[in-house]
């Protein structure tokens, strides 16, 4: 059912339903008002007509019955449309005419103040004489009233029934008028093809408040659709390549371990010292499956992180703890940490320690000359709006025309044991802080120095643009 229908049937009913209400308190307000008015005419009356009756009473008890008969037509013809009873001091009816109670019905006392009987409305007074004395009834009939009555109570019933067709027409005209901005939006949103987004959908302003603030929802909705529609596609593109680069990467390890499990298999007598060659073999490139697939695995997720996973986190807190950790699994390597805590950044933390962690992995393992343990020198500072964290090694340092290509992904030096992505991921949630990777010399002019520049916590940035980190060209190439 349409909504001006729907507007149409409520008025419809509603009004009659006000009308009746309103009709009852009027006939209330007329009837309290009629006996008010019938009252006052019967108290009026009883007052006019006293002095007659009271002349009535003294010809009548001093014998003078002429005078009676003429006083008696003239409180009838005072009475006008109202019945007369009088009663002398004995309780004799001495006078009675017009409209009144039969005389099976029983008067009251008389008390001055109007009173109901069967069919009428009634006012006794007393008449006190020196020489003659009674009471005075003065009857006024309710079909007055009743009739008055009766004639507001039908033309309240004719309104209401003529008030139902009239206001649901009218409601059903002005409501068909009021939602045409309304059917207008309807008929765009219809219009729509989920394939365009929300740039297709266009909504000029109707004045309506109600169908401007639906239409900016509906705008938003399309937009916010556009938006995880995006992010769908991204997420299907990253589950594709995941699976492109897995299987490409992992082809060499899986071939190398069939060939090791092909010659435990095909010499059972295999020189100890042999099979324990091959067995090492198999643990490396075991190793190395388990860290290609776990590097996969955490660019994925830096591709597919939301907004909302992003807190306020210590980054010299952290920095530490990861210093602490690599550590302990590189206790080859020397360490040192010159910085502090209180360094705020809003970042992912998760992703923010997958990149300390990778370079301090990388300057343990390649940081060193042949023969010499590691020593990798770890600083923090505060330069303006940004957080600078440093990592100095002591190797044979990086070219500067092959310093940007070891963020590509699967690059590696040619007796690199890992998989080629850690400096990838380094990289890729640098870009997601909003921050910068860089590579230059260590001071002194001996080994590599990588720098990476983060905003503060409370500096606003944007969102980077590139989040196909995993999605790139496969980049198969050796550093040399």
């Amino acid at each position: 059912m349409k909504l001006s229908t729907r507007l149409a049937l409520w008025v419809g009913l509603t009004v009659p339903l006000v009308v009746l209400a309103l009709g009852a308190l009027l006939i209330g307000l007329v009837t309290h008002d009629l006996r008010q008015q019938q009252n006052d005419r019967l108290r009026s009356q009883a007052a006019a007509l006293k002095p007659d009756v009271q002349t009535v009473l003294s010809a009548d008890l001093n014998g003078h019955p002429a005078v009676a008969r003429t006083r008696n037509k003239q409180v009838l013809s005072a009475a006008l449309d109202s019945g007369v009873i009088v009663f002398d001091r004995q309780g004799q009816q001495v006078l009675e005419g017009g409209p009144r109670p039969g005389a099976a019905v029983a008067l009251p006392p008389p008390s001055g103040r109007p009173v109901s009987l069967p069919g009428f409305r009634a006012v006794g007074v007393s008449l006190d004489g020196r020489a003659a004395g009674g009471t005075l009834w003065v009857f006024s009939p309710d079909s007055s009233v009743s009739t008055q009555v009766a004639t507001v109570r039908t033309n309240v019933l004719l309104a209401a029934l003529l008030a139902a067709p009239l206001a649901g027409l009218l409601t059903l005209a002005l409501a068909r008028r009021a939602t045409r901005s309304l059917r207008t939006l309807s008929g765009q949103a219809a219009a729509l093809d989920p394939r365009d987004g929300a740039d297709a959908f266009r909504h000029r302003r109707s004045g309506v408040t109600e169908v401007d603030e639906l239409a900016g929802a509906l705008g938003t909705v399309l937009a916010r659709y556009d938006e995880q529609a995006a992010r769908t596609g991204e997420a299907l593109e990253t589950a594709r390549a995941f699976a492109s680069a897995a299987s490409h990467e992992l082809r060499t390890p899986l071939m190398s371990m069939q060939t090791n499990l092909d010659v435990l298999a095909a010499h059972p007598d295999l020189p100890v010292g042999e099979r324990a060659e091959v067995v090492t073999d198999l643990r490396v490139e075991h190793g190395r499956l388990l860290e290609l697939l776990t590097a996969l695995r955490t660019l994925a997720r830096g591709d597919l992180v939301e907004a909302d996973a992003f807190t306020e986190v210590d980054l010299g807190e952290l920095v530490d703890s990861c210093v602490a950790a690599v550590g302990r699994a590189r206790p080859e390597a020397s360490w040192g940490f010159t910085g502090g805590y209180g360094v705020r950044v809003r970042a992912w933390e998760p992703g923010l320690k997958i990149m300390v962690t990778n370079l301090l992995t990388n300057a343990a393992v390649h940081g060193h000359l042949p023969g010499r343990p590691a020593r990798v020198e770890v600083g923090m500072a505060v330069l303006g709006q940004d957080a600078v964290l440093t990592v100095d090694d002591r190797g044979p340092g990086i070219p500067p025309a092959r310093r940007a290509e070891v963020f590509e992904r699967f690059v590696r030096g040619a007796d690199s044991p890992g998989s080629g992505l850690g400096l990838t991921l380094v990289a890729q949630q640098a870009a997601l802080h909003g921050g910068s990777v860089s590579i230059s010399d260590a001071p002194g002019g001996h080994g590599t120095r990588f720098t990476v520049r983060l905003p503060l916590s409370g500096t606003p940035f944007a969102e980077p643009t590139q989040r196909n980190w995993l999605t790139q060209t496969l980049q198969l190439r050796t550093v040399r």
